[in-house]
């Protein structure tokens, strides 16, 4: 098959569309069940690419939840502890495949976002992340196989809709890619630099150690932002983003956005959320969205008379700004890679309140001093790759 005729482009009024290949060879996807359109497209195919880096640079099982062409989440396939089982959903499970603990993580890490997701999986999806699936909102996954039940399962979710492409994992596409904008063709070589140690020995603080976790963990936020609309800023830790900020004209807005989506990461794990009185018949969503409001800025809409007796039992107490304070102070070890350098040493002050201790970044502004200051008053150790990451 050399070409496939979608519903529409980006949106419904953009046609005709369709996928296909210029050089003539047949396409490397196979549509095993459901309609993909070409957003979907453009999120797999960008999601392929990153779980496929990720599992080259770790060893591990990996997974990205998509959305419009950014990740909201992106993952390796490391266990899962009871904490994080509950917060995501999947303590009913039990032990779980290292591709589904992938998934989990990646899912997890921003439910807001990811709601709706197309995911993208580096193995073959097996039965314990199709059952992940299947009770989550997506549109499709892609991966380079399904076993058989986990095909089964995933071709009842959305009354036999669900999107599921299966990709040959020996394609490799050609050096050069094209793409055109106002009827005008644009070419490039393909991002094909390698995230690997080498990349990041450039240490340029007062502190040089980098353990081999947060190592792996800078490895994972630069590979999550080779395929994150720029600007971009990425925290992780523990093998996971934890906070994705995409698409942002300021750098600090970038910081901003994504230190605020880790800090609803790690406050979703206070005790104070973990005991929310839920009503027993609150969907997922629902309890997402009562999260997402209640450690926010807006308590009071989910906390008032008339709303908080739709999805608790018993009226919770607010999480009070000292309160969550107190236990954001306790994040610590999390990674952040930029796609770009740091201009400003604001970046690093608004990293520090969520606990990061290392950073990559390619460095080659005229404040880098300022920024490796900023690093050493707080202890942190930074490394400049000397490469931008922009992606678009």
């Amino acid at each position: 098959m050399n070409e496939l005729q979608l519903k529409y482009g980006c949106n419904p009024n953009q046609k005709p569309s369709r996928i296909y290949m210029a050089d003539g060879r047949d396409l490397p996807i196979q549509i095993l069940n459901g309609r993909p359109g070409y957003i979907n497209f453009m999120d797999a195919l960008n999601g392929w690419q990153l779980v496929t880096n990720l599992k080259q640079a770790t060893g591990l099982p990996a997974a990205t939840s998509f959305k419009h062409v950014s990740p909201a989440g992106a993952a390796v396939g490391l266990p899962l502890p009871d904490v994080l089982k509950k917060i995501y959903w999947v303590e009913e499970y039990g032990d779980l495949s290292p591709l589904a603990c992938a998934y989990a993580r990646a899912r997890g890490a921003d439910r807001m976002s990811s709601f709706g997701d197309f995911i993208s999986l580096s193995d073959v999806c097996d039965e314990d992340t199709a059952t992940l699936i299947r009770h989550e909102v997506s549109d499709g996954v892609i991966a380079p196989g399904y076993t058989e039940k986990a095909l089964e399962i995933l071709k009842e979710k959305k009354k036999g809709g669900y999107v599921v492409i299966q990709i040959d994992p020996e394609y490799v596409p050609e050096p050069l890619e094209h793409r055109q904008i106002f009827g005008i063709t644009f070419e490039q070589g393909r991002q094909e630099l390698a995230i690997d140690d080498q990349l990041l020995s450039n240490i340029v603080t007062k502190n040089k150690t980098i353990p081999a976790e947060a190592m792996r963990d800078l490895k994972i936020s630069l590979i999550t932002l080779k395929y994150t609309q720029s600007n971009s800023v990425c925290f992780v830790k523990d093998g996971q983003a934890i906070g994705v900020g995409a698409g942002q004209q300021s750098r600090v807005h970038c910081t901003r956005l994504a230190g605020g989506k880790a800090d609803n990461w790690w406050l979703r794990q206070s005790p104070r959320v973990l005991e929310l009185p839920f009503l027993e018949e609150i969907a997922r969503p629902n309890r997402d969205n009562a999260i997402d409001v209640y450690i926010g800025n807006d308590s009071e809409d989910v906390l008032r008379d008339g709303e908080w007796q739709k999805v608790f039992k018993v009226k919770p107490d607010p999480f009070t700004a000292e309160q969550k304070r107190e236990w954001l102070d306790k994040m610590t070890d999390v990674s952040l890679g930029s796609d770009a350098f740091f201009p400003f040493s604001d970046n690093i002050e608004r990293a520090v309140r969520s606990g990061v201790r290392y950073i990559a970044e390619p460095g080659g502004s005229i404040r880098d001093k300022d920024v490796i200051d900023c690093c050493d008053r707080y202890g942190i150790a930074m490394a400049f790759t000397g490469i931008r990451l922009f992606h678009h």
